[in-house]
């Protein structure tokens, strides 16, 4: 009985680590006259949106960089 409540409780536990996704988090910057102009951290849908869609600036869009170099 002991062995089962322990299998029970380690496959919970795998459950929920497995489940609990991280949220990927990098620092964001776009370049403006060969200066990098810094967005700060974004995570998840923030990140995928501003790599998509780019920053806008006075009607400009500028291509946002958010990974390592």
């Amino acid at each position: 009985m002991k062995n089962i409540s322990v299998l029970t409780a380690f496959s919970v536990l795998i459950l929920i680590v497995a489940s609990c996704k991280k949220e990927s988090c990098h620092e964001c910057h776009y370049d403006l006259d060969g200066q990098e102009v810094e967005l700060g951290k974004k995570c998840g849908d923030d990140l995928e949106n501003l790599e998509k869609d780019g920053y806008v600036v006075d009607g400009t869009i500028y291509e946002v960089h958010c990974h390592d170099h």
